[in-house]
């Protein structure tokens, strides 16, 4: 009996059938909310076509109560299973079945998942701040360098048996606006960098032009541009940037003559002309504890004792 019982696995919470099944959907950062909404309502109709599943409902997003916020880019679907007598097969085990689900929804393009169940997903979450059976948490200062090595972390824990929805947190990769100065350009224009900050700022982010009033009542008026110029790299390097000085420069062309040059009076520069406008990747998210930056790599166990993986996962 001894022998037998240092062979045995070993866990903190045993895991229990719920009889349900959790889906955690991860997208590409950055996904707005209308192709989140479209997106999720594939997926569930995916999901509704195995006979099993009773109902499929998901969340996504923040509530006005934030007891859990999330981003547009994640979402939660809950799977309510049918009774198992009115199933086509009640024999099916749980595991082939939710493997069956994830072959089906692995079609859908721009999704990754993570399979566990509604009340295991909330106890992990309560224990180590993860939804997953396993989190490997990674401590650093530099983002780029701890995303290296958590890719090297997700490879390496792939690989052990028993792994299952191996992902790496999303920190990085959400799409951002980014405009770059050119000090040459703007010195040979007799300008500096905060003029163009102040212009982009205003353009981007509003600035207050006045106020309304409306009995007791008082509203700021914000000048800003449409939605659909702020969020186009073209529109926006044709931002007029207002000059300071007079004269004219005999290396302008003609398309900044037309935005509003004149010998003598106050005129424009479009902004492509002293500056670079371009859609770069930056980070999702920064989540630190204890003061330090950190990254996880979260994964789940299936058919295997959870102790048992995670002292295979440090050996390695």
């Amino acid at each position: 009996c001894a022998v037998l019982a240092t062979r045995l696995g070993s866990e903190f919470i045993p895991n229990l059938d719920e009889g349900d099944i959790a889906l955690h959907a991860l997208r590409i950062p950055g996904t707005s909310l209308e192709q989140a909404i479209t997106m999720q309502s594939t997926l569930e109709k995916r999901i509704k076509q195995f006979p099993e599943v009773a109902h499929v409902f998901g969340k996504l997003g923040t509530a006005e109560v934030a007891t859990d916020p999330m981003p547009p880019s994640v979402a939660d679907t809950f799977l309510i299973m049918h009774p198992r007598a009115r199933w086509p097969d009640p024999r099916k085990p749980k595991a082939q079945l939710v493997a069956e689900i994830e072959e089906a929804v692995k079609q859908l393009p721009g999704n990754n998942y993570e399979f566990t169940q509604p009340i295991q997903m909330r106890m992990n979450e309560l224990i180590s701040g993860v939804r997953a059976d396993v989190a490997i948490k990674v401590y650093g200062d530099d983002l780029d360098t701890l995303v290296k090595l958590g890719q090297r972390v997700q490879e390496v824990a792939s690989t052990v048996p028993g792994a299952a929805d191996v992902s790496l947190e999303q920190a990085t990769g959400l799409p951002m606006l980014a405009v770059v100065p050119d000090r040459a350009a703007l010195a040979g224009y007799g300008l500096n960098p905060g003029v163009v900050q102040d212009t982009v700022s205003a353009a981007v982010g509003g600035q207050a032009a006045g106020q309304l009033f409306e009995g007791d009542r008082r509203f700021d008026i914000v000048v800003r541009l449409p939605e659909g110029l702020r969020q186009d790299p073209t529109a926006l390097a044709d931002l007029p940037i207002p000059l300071r000085g007079d004269g004219e420069r005999a290396d302008v062309d003609e398309s900044s003559r037309a935005a509003g040059w004149r010998s003598g009076e106050p005129t424009t520069v479009p902004l492509r002309e002293v500056a670079k406008v371009q859609t770069v990747l930056g980070p999702n998210q920064i989540n630190r504890e204890d003061g330090k930056r950190r990254i996880v790599i979260t994964a789940n166990v299936r058919d295997r004792d959870l102790g048992g993986f995670v002292a295979e996962v440090q050996q390695r």
